[in-house]
């Protein structure tokens, strides 16, 4: 039988929080049709400053991966962050009527979230962030799958779950998984608990995060 791979054992270890994140009330009220707007239009302002955050720890993997090709992939993501991403929210914001110097992204599970993920990269190696950020994107590839087949009224909220949903943003979360696989094979079993610990501490932060949203 084939050894578990190092994603696997991190899906198995944390399938609570795993499951809690991608059945959180902000997930069950887009798939049935009852996200208030308040809501959602709080949740991007939240998580439009946490793209600017994102670059950043994603500038952090880049200087610290170890190969080229990782380099290339990153840099790629880097560009995709800051020239497309960021540049949806300007526009949902403005499409919106949306004024996000109104809403308070520095309130503490916004915060933490922000300050937590940027910790992990800066503090970190490489593999650290890669699995920070495979809990975020797996995560939100797996619920936005879910939530794409669903009637959605709000044409920016289905806008947002299907770029989530698309083959280019799920490319990034299997590039993850596949980056944390490889080097699983040679690491030792401490190694890759620390590492599965670093994906659990993001699914929780992650909850929190979205749980500001609604208050």
């Amino acid at each position: 039988m084939a050894a578990e791979t190092l994603s696997e054992q991190i899906l198995l270890e944390n399938a609570a929080v795993f499951e809690a994140m991608v059945n959180h009330r902000f997930v069950e009220d887009i798939v049935h049709g009852r996200l208030a707007r308040p809501v959602f239009e709080r949740y991007l302002v939240y998580e439009g400053a946490f793209v600017e955050t994102a670059i950043s720890i994603f500038a952090f993997a880049t200087a610290k991966a170890p190969t080229i090709n990782q380099k290339r992939w990153l840099i790629a993501v880097l560009d995709a962050l800051a020239n497309q991403q960021v540049a949806y929210f300007e526009r949902i914001y403005a499409e919106r009527g949306i004024d996000a110097s109104a809403h308070d992204v520095d309130r503490p599970e916004v915060e933490a979230f922000r300050s937590g993920m940027l910790e992990i990269a800066r503090s970190g190696g490489f593999l650290d962030t890669v699995a920070a950020m495979f809990a975020a994107e797996w995560m939100y590839w797996t619920w936005s799958k879910r939530a794409a087949l669903a009637q959605i009224a709000d044409p920016h909220l289905k806008e947002w779950v299907d770029m989530h949903a698309h083959d280019d943003f799920a490319a990034q979360a299997k590039w993850l998984k596949q980056e944390l696989d490889l080097a699983g094979e040679t690491l030792e079993a401490s190694e890759r608990s620390r590492l599965s610990a670093i994906f659990g501490r993001a699914q929780e932060l992650e909850i929190a995060f979205h749980d500001a949203a609604y208050r």
